[in-house]
């Protein structure tokens, strides 16, 4: 039914404004789109989207929100973020940490929430 349809990632935010500097200006994504709704903004990220929305239900998820497979552009992505000041978090029970870096079998993973604590999460894969 859906196996033949693109899909995107969807997540909500309290303010929309803050939203689009950390969106935008943090984590470098293009602004494609204000969106149809007054509310919403729409990142391009590769082939895909990313929809960004003000709700009053904002950061109540406690999982990955959105995931990136980047592949060997995974160090220069995180020390481009740590430049700009990001804040990773670390969970201990995944992997060896390395700097912000969890190490697990073969693979680099990172997370980082959004100013709502949305959880955005970077992997090697």
């Amino acid at each position: 039914m859906l196996k033949d349809h693109d899909s995107s990632a969807i997540v909500a935010v309290a303010d929309l404004d803050r939203a689009r500097a950390f969106y935008s200006d943090m984590l470098g994504l293009e602004l494609a789109d204000e969106g149809a709704a007054q509310g919403v903004l729409v990142y391009r990220t590769g082939a895909t989207r990313l929809i960004v929305y003000r709700s009053d239900h904002a950061g109540t998820n406690r999982a990955n929100a959105v995931a990136w497979g980047v592949g060997e552009a995974l160090d220069a992505i995180v020390a481009a973020l740590e430049a700009k000041g990001a804040a990773f978090e670390h969970y201990p029970d995944i992997g060896r940490l390395e700097g912000n870096v969890h190490v697990a079998g073969g693979a680099k993973l990172v997370w980082l929430k959004d100013p709502d604590g949305n959880i955005l999460h970077i992997n090697s894969m």
